[in-house]
């Protein structure tokens, strides 16, 4: 780590200067499905920058500095490095971001796409585009990152699938018209035409990233380099002259100046898309242009524990000049903090730098309130909207159950668990009040094992860890009654009625197109045109939980003293809506409509120790009433298998009431898209490996949330009580209250 920092001292001077020229700096990282050679690319990149020896690059996994990627691997967290790289006669500095592929992982793509501008997405020649590679592509392109191509592992198809010059280059020409459909599919409309790849215009490389060479077709053409050549270098064992000809970093690097654009180039189309403040302000026109002397806004793209200074803040710096010592104030923790160290980050290492100008990537010390999603700002410019929320594609669906050995350790345990929460927010904690049981909620099996793992080696301290268990949603499927809600002191009687949201509303609140803080005539508007709701109704909207997607809707009209109770009606309905009636679920896709209330006049007879029973009791009664159910969370396969062994691929998905979607068949490939509920996933690999004799690619991530089938809902529901500690027995809406 020590050589690192020395190189970069002697750099420093050189690379401060270059930060201060947005056209110099270029802010990319890695895209891509696991196992496609994202990380041993990026060992190549820092074997140019005069960081790895070459020896080592491509087996030292630099970027993979936590012990369990090496170990692993594979990586499970975004690594941020700042190269330096001369190309035709001019230095630049490229803020690189190596980010993971498993789509347990997909959290940290998400927080990393914001202070990217161009995505270097690395596919592997033979498995081709993969569902995470859509996934990322997908994820990009929300966020107007823009997309080059690095075909990897070009030796595979030499080496294990024997293809001949003219079927490499067939083969290529697929991958990247797959390629190019997924940016037809989901770019900005602007950009669907620019923005797709064009091999002759060297926005394509193609290499190995383990044997450290690449090429774009047009330096090909310029050197006369063929495919026969590449060929023969294999079958005659000359390749470290092929890497020694066309090394793969200045092929990477030199794609990534000519074809993603600098800061103030890219910033003045995604500012739009990202901030939504006025672009005709100050700030606005500071952001739209990368302006170093203007006001300091900072989007914060992770946050994490370092155990001898602390928290460090992630981010990059969109407008302004961020300097050791600034006062800045942390937009959502409403405070302010002292900056007390700025530094641009190695790999592993961080290096201390007076300050950082906008455009770049930088890390700080001091700001311990901010948090992944967060935007910091000068602190005199407080009032400055923040960037726009994150969106993340995969729930946190599987829960272990920790429990410390020593009961002493439990307080440890909690404080080193709310850390990882803060690093990575597509964990949840929740501590069981009742059995002081830890819960840990995680995107997948992989992610809690590897959070588990981080934990135990942060903390040294003894614990176990549960079995998997899958997390549910209830929901309903039909309009209920109205039911009354009666305050323990039986002064206060509201009426409430349930039905389901629709999908339109849903996806309106996923995409935070609408929002509760938004102004209720816009909200209804969008409500109106695009989920068909009524005038009255979409106006009457208290509270939209964009978490679990439920609306609370007011369509009283005249009721005394019923604005006092207003903020306890909104609280007893979250408190509701985390864990329903059937299982202690939380309760998903749910519309509760408030119809009419008789308050009391007295403030101290109608306080929130009267209303929200009231209120949940009402809701719970209303739901038991309106077809209730439980959501499961399904998963999409990707699985790509030797076109022999499709029938013994589809009776293991039978089995384990998988559904298949789509199948497509090429002459050595055969693809299979396929939905499985998680509850079904947790022996799937071993079986799928076993059936294919090992001959299968497959992939698998979050696809949506589906009712149980009704023969399994009862049992379901029963085991679920059961292990929850609850009276097996499924309530009833009498035991919440009498119907109206």
């Amino acid at each position: 780590m020590s050589s690192v920092v020395r190189i970069v001292e002697k750099q420093l001077d050189e690379i401060l200067a270059i930060a201060r020229n947005p056209a110099q700096i270029r802010n990319a990282g890695t895209l891509a499905h696991v196992d496609h050679g994202k990380t041993t690319t990026s060992d190549s990149l820092l074997m140019g920058a005069g960081l790895l020896s070459p020896k080592v690059a491509g087996k030292a996994l630099a970027m993979d500095y936590v012990e369990i990627e090496q170990l692993r691997q594979m990586t499970v967290k975004a690594a941020n490095i700042s190269l330096y790289f001369e190309y035709g006669g001019k230095p630049y500095l490229i803020n690189f971001v190596d980010t993971p592929g498993h789509v347990d992982f997909t959290g940290h793509v998400t927080r990393s796409l914001r202070v990217m501008d161009g995505g270097l997405v690395v596919v592997d020649a033979v498995e081709g585009v993969m569902t995470q590679t859509e996934t990322v592509v997908r994820q990009a392109l929300e966020e107007y990152v823009r997309p080059v191509l690095f075909i990897n592992k070009i030796d595979r198809l030499i080496k294990e699938l024997r293809l001949s010059p003219q079927e490499i280059m067939q083969r290529i020409l697929t991958i990247v018209k797959e390629f190019n459909s997924l940016i037809d599919m989901f770019a900005p409309p602007e950009f669907k035409d620019a923005w797709k790849v064009d091999p002759g215009k060297g926005q394509v490389a193609l290499g190995s990233a383990l044997h450290k060479w690449g090429i774009t077709i047009p330096m090909a053409q310029k050197t006369g380099l063929k495919f026969s050549n590449i060929v023969d270098a294999y079958e005659k064992g000359y390749v470290d002259k092929l890497a020694a000809d066309y090394p793969l970093y200045k092929t990477l690097l030199s794609m990534i100046i000519e074809h993603i654009p600098p800061p103030n180039v890219a910033q003045k189309y995604r500012i739009p898309r990202l901030w939504r403040g006025d672009l005709n302000s100050d700030v606005g026109k500071a952001l739209l242009e990368a302006d170093p002397n203007g006001p300091t806004v900072i989007a914060v793209s992770k946050v994490n524990v370092d155990p001898h200074a602390g928290l460090i803040t992630t981010g990059r710096v969109f407008s302004g000049t961020i300097r050791e010592g600034d006062e800045v104030y942390i937009i959502g923790a409403k405070s302010k903090r002292k900056v007390l160290q700025t530094y641009i980050y190695m790999g592993p290492s961080r290096i201390v730098v007076p300050y950082m100008p906008a455009g770049n990537i930088v890390a700080l010390l001091g700001t311990d309130d901010a948090r992944a999603g967060d935007t910091i700002v000068a602190a005199n410019f407080s009032s400055i909207p923040p960037f726009e929320r994150m969106k993340y594609i995969s729930e946190p669906v599987v829960t272990v159950a920790i429990e410390p050995k020593n009961p002493a350790d439990l307080a440890r345990l909690v404080e080193a668990l709310k850390e990882q929460v803060i690093e990575d927010p597509t964990l949840e904690v929740k501590i069981d009040q009742e059995t002081g049981q830890i819960l840990l909620s995680g995107v997948g099996t992989l992610h809690l094992e590897i959070a588990t793992w981080m934990l135990k080696e942060r903390t040294k301290i003894d614990f176990t860890v549960s079995q998997p268990l899958i997390r549910f949603r209830e929901a309903v499927r039909a309009r209920s009654d109205v039911f009354e809600g009666k305050s323990p002191n039986k002064h206060n009687r509201l009426y409430f009625y349930v039905e389901p949201l629709d999908d339109a509303t849903i996806e309106l609140i996923a995409t935070r197109e609408i929002t509760e803080e938004m102004d209720p005539r816009d909200r209804a508007k969008i409500l109106r045109e695009k989920a068909g709701w009524d005038t009255d109704e979409a106006r009457g909207i208290w509270a939209i939980d964009d978490r679990y997607f439920n609306v609370l809707v007011d369509k009283t009209s005249g009721i005394q003293y019923l604005r006092e109770i207003r903020d306890y009606i909104v609280q007893g309905f979250r408190w509701t809506t985390e864990a329903g009636p059937l299982a202690q679920e939380p309760i998903r896709g749910l519309k509760v409509v408030l119809t009419d209330a008789v308050v009391h006049e007295d403030p101290a007879h109608r306080g929130p120790a009267q209303i929200m029973p009231a209120t949940k009791n009402a809701i719970f009664a209303a739901i038991l009433s309106a077809k209730p159910t439980l959501l499961e969370p399904l998963l999409k396969l990707d699985i790509k298998v030797h076109p022999d062994y499709i029938g013994a691929i589809t009776s293991v998905l039978n089995k384990h009431r998988g559904k298949i979607l789509d199948m497509t068949q090429e002459e050595y490939m055969a693809m299979i898209r396929a939905e499985l509920p998680v509850l079904e996933s947790f022996t799937i690999s071993d079986e799928l490996r076993a059936a294919a004799a090992g001959k299968v690619f497959w992939s698998m991530q979050f696809s949506r949330w589906s009712p149980v089938p009704e023969a399994m809902l009862a049992d379901l529901v029963k085991q679920i009580r059961k292990r929850k500690g609850l009276k097996e027995e499924i309530p009833k809406p009498t035991d919440f209250i009498e119907a109206f």
